[in-house]
């Protein structure tokens, strides 16, 4: 059993009920046993949290764990402790692997080994079988064996008909299907946004019509079929107009921001920083705004990291030959408090709603609310606590990132995890306060 521990002083952040209460929280076993101001417990190991947010536990709805097959970029083992050291206390690990998730085996040899990783682990299985987008997965087995969404993540599935089938066959299962919308033909070679700052920086451009043509279509065959649909990392202003619109006519349609699409510009990619090519790209300052408009309106219910490792060789390379992607386990929560809450775009409780209650709610977890009986499942955050980025003290054996040294504000100091604290997390927050 875990021993007791009683959290101090701590501002409980409520995304259902949207509100913030100054609670001291008694955590037994994996539950919470009692939340109340002055509560005292003298068998308790007392952790002072006097000014920090206590938010649920944050869930990252996508992330890339790279196991099996890219053991070098991630394992689940890694990346687990990477995203406790992120704040958050479950990670819905996307199906590209090598071999990818499109049967029973991967499944559960994914679940098996999150067994001994530091925070649950939800896998996704592919909607075609080698993410071809041609033949469909297996998809009863899938939902059998523990997938709790389904997605070709990193590949669009450009074949209309075996989507709409997709979406049909998802509907017996309840299971949302996750969509990378891009349309390959459109983004063909494209290495950064299109637009003014490609042609100055001499860089094929990738169309917003790349992610926004998929984005239409897909909302289309979701009306159709009334399938479960979610849209994975969106980027563009016209996606989120669609998406809007969509919802407005009743479409079951979900969708997410990352961190790096909220907090850079195409800009950035002046440096010619490998760090800075992600797909879809980095977007114009219009579409950055239309992305938080969407988060506030309610058009984007989620933010999420799309965690992408690579090893340092891989992106040591040319901007054209580099991958795609960033290592976002660990600065996801202190570059939205930074850039989103010490300015007064998002409340803690907007926070919480964007990267716990809703994330949960898309893949079918219990509402993830901080309760009397509820699991003790937990993120700390201290906003006055301000720090750079420091790459090399990752716990992911991705160090891609662009924000490498950026003194950011608001950095998990506590996660727990069904109860469990870890170790290094509690000391971090006892010295700092």
């Amino acid at each position: 059993m875990p021993v007791p521990y009683l959290l101090k002083g701590g501002l409980v952040v409520d995304p259902q009920a949207e509100t913030v209460e100054r609670l001291d929280l008694l955590i037994e076993g994996s539950r919470v046993a009692a939340m109340a101001a002055g509560l005292s417990a003298p068998e308790a190991e007392v952790v002072e949290v006097a000014g920090c947010y206590i938010l649920p536990g944050l869930i990252d709805l996508h992330c890339h764990l790279r196991e099996p097959g890219e053991e070098l970029k991630e394992t689940i083992a890694t990346g687990t402790r990477a995203a406790v050291r992120g704040g958050f206390t479950g990670v819905v690990a996307m199906g590209n692997t090598k071999p990818p998730a499109d049967n029973r085996t991967v499944i559960e040899f994914v679940k098996r080994r999150a067994e001994a990783g530091s925070v649950p682990v939800y896998p996704v299985g592919c909607a075609t079988k080698e993410r071809k987008g041609e033949e469909l997965a297996e998809i009863g087995d899938l939902f059998e064996a523990g997938a709790v969404a389904l997605s070709d993540d990193g590949s669009s599935i450009m074949n209309s008909e075996v989507l709409r089938r997709v979406l049909e066959y998802s509907r017996m299962f309840d299971l949302v299907v996750i969509s990378h919308c891009e349309d390959r033909e459109l983004s063909a070679g494209g290495l950064m946004n299109e637009g003014f700052n490609s042609t100055v920086y001499g860089l094929r451009g990738i169309p917003a019509a790349a992610e926004e043509v998929q984005v239409a279509r897909d909302l289309i065959l979701a009306e159709m079929t009334g399938a479960r649909l979610h849209i994975a990392h969106v980027s563009t202003a016209g996606s989120v107009r669609l998406i809007r619109d969509a919802k407005q006519r009743g479409v079951r349609v979900t969708a997410e921001v990352t961190p790096h699409h909220l907090c850079l510009t195409d800009d950035a990619v002046r440096s010619y920083d490998t760090n800075t090519k992600v797909n879809p790209p980095l977007r114009s300052r219009q579409d950055v705004a239309a992305l938080i408009a969407g988060l506030l309106d309610g058009a984007i219910d989620a933010i999420a990291t799309d965690h992408a490792p690579h090893t340092q060789e891989d992106k040591e390379v040319e901007f054209d030959l580099a991958p795609f992607g960033i290592s976002g386990l660990e600065t996801a929560v202190p570059l939205i408090w930074e850039h989103l809450v010490e300015t007064g775009i998002l409340t803690p409780v907007q926070v919480a709603q964007k990267m716990a209650l809703n994330p949960a709610r898309i893949i079918g977890l219990p509402g993830r609310l901080v309760r009397v009986g509820a699991e003790a499942s937990l993120t700390v955050i201290d906003p006055r606590q301000k720090r750079p980025v420091q790459a090399e003290q990752f716990a992911s054996l991705g160090r891609n990132t662009p924000f490498d040294g950026w003194e950011l504000r608001g950095w998990p100091v506590l996660t727990m995890v069904g109860g469990v604290v870890h170790r290094q997390l509690v000391d971090r927050v006892t010295d700092t306060l």
